[in-house]
């Protein structure tokens, strides 16, 4: 619960330290004092937008403080935990706005963005103010009321979580629905390429091979006529050939060597030489022998080598490089042909989300249609508690398993009223009049109301439109509800603020330069005087304060 609100420099409050106890308590004041400037303030300590007009004029900066006393097992307290943030007894929420409109956000000291005191605001606080009975007339708005009611926010995070995905896969697979038709050219002319390289069939290393052969063959000639020149100069010519000079030149060194021994290691050489001359020669005898002047095998390889080379210009790369592409363009076809295998998974995945998106939709549905039914039930005996004996409120609820999918499901919802005998049961907005609507808005804020585990709630001036006996019937009402949860109502009707367990003056005065307002806890017999000054205006008689015991003590 909300245990104490400090406000400094906020609007026209300079200091403001306010205490709240349990049950209900009434804020009451003259029109214009500023009643509801502890629920604007509480508001900005809840994730609300920061303006710098609510900076106090003259100051730098506004700052407002909010204090809730928490139970260890409440979900506020739980999100703390999860949070890390430090969570004994007290939840502290802090704002500051300085006067060019930034501002700063705290939760129990610790600097945060304002987003989280926004995730962390329902867990403590529900406000309803006085404007909610023109939102009951919005469709999205009912739709909301009855899903805060019905409590089942697994359903809904089921939804949304289904909507997500089936949203997800729809994107990819129109993504490549639209890309198809490229793709399928891009398939088509890969198929071809890759025909093609098939048929030609060029294996690793085989183009420099080709080259090879073909200037070998193609330089033949050239080829055999060195061959047979070495080959005469080495061993086979008849004069002065290697092979005989050297064996002459071994010969008379070997004659030699009985008058010197150091021309053994020469003659050895020379020896050494002439072998490998021999074997040179018969090298270049099997040379001669393989190398074959034929113009088929040239032609062959010329027309491969050719074919490579063109095929090779097609692709814009060197003939070397053939036979990868050849194997780089067979993985991108084997890619594209994944692809749109995958894009028949995707048909499949999508088709099994909308499927479960259906489903999670319908039970969402079929939750709200049993909420509907008792929630109906309740506002109908509520309304007719109001002052509106034959009064019957109905919540429709129709599902359109074929409707657009929206994070919320598919459902339809609608408010359908009735306030006099006779009259067809029609749209909130066809029958209703504007007091029997505030009344109506107030009946159903209180029971969905009372399905919220929040402990604290906030009315600002909902009893717009109330008077009378019926007065006394919403002051029971909120009293009643401050039995289960902290109550704080802003009221001008001393019916309502007489059955508060407290009650707050609020008060604004003036010193010509200044404005300033002020909140007071009233005792009972100034309790007494308050509710006296709102049965009868600014004059208190006696009469009025008779009246005023009397309705403190029923």
């Amino acid at each position: 619960m909300l245990s104490q609100l400090t406000i400094r420099n906020f609007a026209v409050v300079k200091s403001l330290d306010i205490e709240f106890h349990n049950g209900m308590t009434a804020i009451t004041g003259e029109t214009g004092a500023g009643k509801s400037i502890a629920l604007d303030a509480l508001s900005l300590c809840l994730g609300s937008r920061a303006d710098a007009n609510w900076v106090r004029p003259g100051q730098e900066k506004a700052e407002i403080t909010a204090v809730f006393a928490l139970e260890d097992a409440s979900p506020a307290h739980q999100w703390l935990a999860e949070n890390e943030f430090d969570a004994d007894d007290d939840c502290v929420l802090r704002r500051v706005i300085q006067r060019d409109g930034r501002s700063k956000a705290w939760i129990n000291g610790t600097p945060v963005p304002v987003s989280q005191q926004k995730s962390l605001a329902p867990l403590l606080v529900n406000i309803h103010g006085q404007h909610e009975h023109q939102l009951l007339l919005k469709e999205e708005h009912q739709l909301t009321l009855l899903d805060s009611y019905a409590r089942h926010k697994h359903l809904l995070d089921k939804v949304q979580q289904d909507y997500k995905n089936w949203a997800s896969v729809e994107k990819q697979y129109q993504s490549y629905q639209q890309q198809k038709e490229e793709l399928e050219a891009q398939r088509q002319l890969l198929e071809y390429q890759v025909n093609e390289l098939n048929e030609f069939a060029l294996a690793d290393g085989e183009f420099d091979e080709l080259e090879q052969k073909h200037k070998r063959l193609s330089n033949s000639k050239v080829l055999l006529e060195a061959g047979v020149f070495a080959l005469n100069a080495l061993y086979e010519g008849e004069h002065n050939n290697a092979s005989s000079l050297v064996q002459s030149a071994s010969q008379r060194l070997a004659e030699a060597e009985d008058m010197d021994t150091s021309l053994s290691p020469i003659n050895q050489l020379l020896q050494q030489a002439k072998v490998h001359i021999e074997e040179a020669a018969l090298e270049l005898r099997q040379y001669q022998d393989d190398l074959e002047l034929d113009p088929g095998e040239l032609q062959i390889i010329e027309d491969r080598l050719s074919a490579a080379i063109h095929l090779a210009k097609k692709h814009q790369i060197p003939g070397s490089e053939l036979s990868q592409q050849h194997k780089k363009l067979i993985d991108e076809l084997d890619n594209l042909e994944q692809a749109g295998e995958q894009a028949e998974k995707l048909d499949e995945d999508r088709q099994q989300a909308r499927k479960i998106y259906r489903e999670s939709s319908l039970k969402l549905s079929a939750s709200r249609e049993q909420a509907a039914a008792e929630l109906s039930q309740k506002i109908s005996s509520s309304m007719q508690e109001l002052n509106m004996p034959h009064g019957r409120f109905v919540i429709q609820v129709e599902h359109d398993a074929s409707a657009r999918a929206t994070r919320l499901g598919t459902d339809e919802v609608e408010f359908l009223v009735t306030t006099n005998p006779g009259q067809p049961i029609q749209a909130l907005n066809k029958v209703a009049s504007g007091g029997e609507l505030s009344r109506i808005s107030l009946a159903i804020q209180v029971m969905t109301a009372t399905q919220k585990t929040v402990p604290t709630m906030m009315f600002d001036e909902v009893d717009v439109g109330v008077s009378g006996p019926t007065a006394s019937i919403v002051g029971s009402m909120l009293q009643a509800l401050g039995k289960t949860s902290q109550v704080i109502c802003v009221t001008h009707l001393p019916q309502v603020a007489a059955k508060a367990h407290q009650q707050l003056q609020v008060s604004k005065s003036t010193d010509g330069a200044e404005t300033e307002t002020a909140v007071v806890a009233l005792s009972k017999e100034q309790r007494v005087v308050e509710l006296a000054r709102l049965l009868g205006g600014d004059k208190v008689t006696d009469m009025a304060k008779a009246n005023a015991r009397e309705l403190l003590a029923s």
